[in-house]
């Protein structure tokens, strides 16, 4: 997955003021896991709105805001075949990384039923 963190825009997420605390968990975790208590209590002071996940779930809410299938098959029927070629490899990693997402966050069950789930919905759309 050493694609995804050299994603355009990645490295400026990665240098936010919010991410500070996870970075500082990373670095100081892979020297020794045994000095991190205080940056694992720092981020448990953080407001949920600060969180890694919430930037995750908050991206995800704002992206399908106005979602309408109406209007993706309007585009998949006029974009040019470049174009959807640039749209499926900007989307390639998506599900891998939002079932990875969903498997940390909940576990292999939960993640596993939501998708399943979901696809079962998704099936069943007019």
């Amino acid at each position: 997955m050493s694609e995804i963190a050299s994603e355009e825009g990645a490295s400026e997420l990665l240098s936010s003021p919010e991410m500070h605390p996870y970075m500082r968990l990373m670095m100081k975790g892979m020297v020794d896991e045994s000095t991190i208590q205080s940056e694992l209590d720092e981020m448990a002071a953080l407001p949920l709105e600060k969180r890694y996940v919430w930037r995750v779930a908050s991206a995800l809410k704002w992206g399908f805001a106005d979602f309408d299938s109406v209007n993706v098959a309007v585009d998949r029927e006029t974009v040019s075949p470049d174009d959807l070629q640039k749209i499926a490899e900007l989307l390639r990693l998506r599900p891998i990384q939002f079932c990875i997402f969903l498997k940390t966050l909940f576990g292999t069950e939960d993640m596993e039923r939501m998708m399943s789930a979901a696809i079962k919905a998704a099936r069943q759309e007019g």
